[in-house]
């Protein structure tokens, strides 16, 4: 038995194939007019198993891939591995981990650059991204938070010069902290990069990387239930 992002149990037994073969069906209907073409297409990975794994199309139920197997949107799974599958579209070859998404058929820079994001069963929304091209962090997004705000042991890890940056007062849930105002070369989430960021650095009250309004003003946000698509704007 597996889970879904929401935390809601697919069986595995009948009730689970009979879903999993009606879903099927649904979209082999659904993508009679999409076959051989370059439509795009919203894929999200819902999980992974051993030579499988469990994705979304468009909002779509989740439904089973096998290595090698395409959906009749033409996204092919090629390999699984950890909480990671590869998936190719249009010639071009994806990573996804477990609540991640894209778009295939768009660019992956510029305008139209897009993002697919999973909420967690509590309801927030994740990011993998990096910082200045240095390690991968995850960020929770924050609509309540005016700029990116990174701990100071994250910006220490991906070796970001902010100890000469004006300081301030910022005040958390555990009180004030110490603050280091910041402009961040460049900062990717899935297919989306933007460039000259503003962001905070926080010596203390938080552990956890967020992705605040100086990103998010920049993309449109779209929510369908779980799924909120990010695109950029400028």
């Amino acid at each position: 038995m597996t889970r879904d992002s929401s935390g809601d149990a697919w069986s595995s037994g009948f009730r689970g194939r009979r879903m999993h073969r009606v879903s099927t069906a649904c979209f082999a209907l659904a993508g009679v007019a999409l076959l051989g073409s370059a439509a795009a297409a919203d894929l999200r990975l819902v999980g992974v198993f051993t030579g499988k794994a469990l994705v979304s199309v468009d909002g779509s139920a989740p439904r089973t891939l096998a290595v090698g197997q395409k959906t009749p949107e033409g996204l092919k799974l090629i390999a699984v591995g950890g909480q990671e599958a590869v998936f190719e579209a249009n010639g071009a070859r994806r990573t996804l981990t477990i609540g991640q998404g894209f778009s295939a058929g768009q660019p992956t820079h510029g305008g139209n650059a897009r993002t697919v994001l999973t909420a967690d069963r509590h309801g927030h929304f994740w990011a993998e991204g990096s910082v200045n091209g240095g390690a991968t962090m995850r960020f929770l997004v924050d609509t309540g938070a005016t700029l990116i705000a990174l701990p100071a042991t994250d910006a220490r890890r991906i070796g970001l010069d902010y100890f000469n940056a004006p300081r301030g007062v910022v005040q958390t849930a555990n009180g004030t902290a110490i603050a280091h105002f910041v402009k961040l070369d460049r900062v990717k989430i899935g297919d989306i990069t933007l460039t000259q960021v503003d962001a905070v650095v926080q010596e203390g009250g938080l552990s956890t990387p967020l992705l605040g309004m100086s990103f998010l003003n920049r993309t449109d946000m779209q929510r369908e239930g779980v799924m909120m698509t990010l695109v950029r704007r400028f």
